[in-house]
């Protein structure tokens, strides 16, 4: 896919968002995750531009549940304030310690596992 071509974004953007609406309550994913889902396993980077992109949707897009790797809440900047996202995930139960999910591998859901 090219980087340029705004279409092609918007297009990967969009599939992205459809994956994130997905996450249930109280549990995280990871930009990977959702890039190998939709078979661009190297494009993490850009579901991180379509998390960043996502606030200024008209439709509820849950960017908060999408961390990094690690469960790490690499894209906290980008809700505000440095507490926003930390409070939205622990609104849903998801303990936070650092900036990074406590129990990450019991709150990771796999989009490869549970929709296919």
């Amino acid at each position: 896919m090219s980087f340029s071509n705004r279409k092609d974004n918007k297009d990967f953007f969009t599939r992205v968002y459809e994956v994130t609406k997905l996450i249930p309550y109280g549990r995280v994913t990871s930009y990977g995750a959702i890039a190998r889902y939709l078979g661009s396993g190297r494009s993490a980077r850009m579901v991180g531009w379509a998390m960043n992109a996502s606030h200024v949707s008209s439709v509820f897009i849950p960017a908060h549940r999408v961390v990094n790797r690690n469960g790490i809440l690499t894209g906290k900047h980008h809700f505000g304030n440095s507490t926003t996202m930390q409070q939205l995930l622990e609104n849903e139960g998801i303990v936070v310690e650092d900036d990074r999910i406590v129990n990450f591998n019991e709150k990771f859901w796999d989009p490869a596992r549970e929709l296919e």
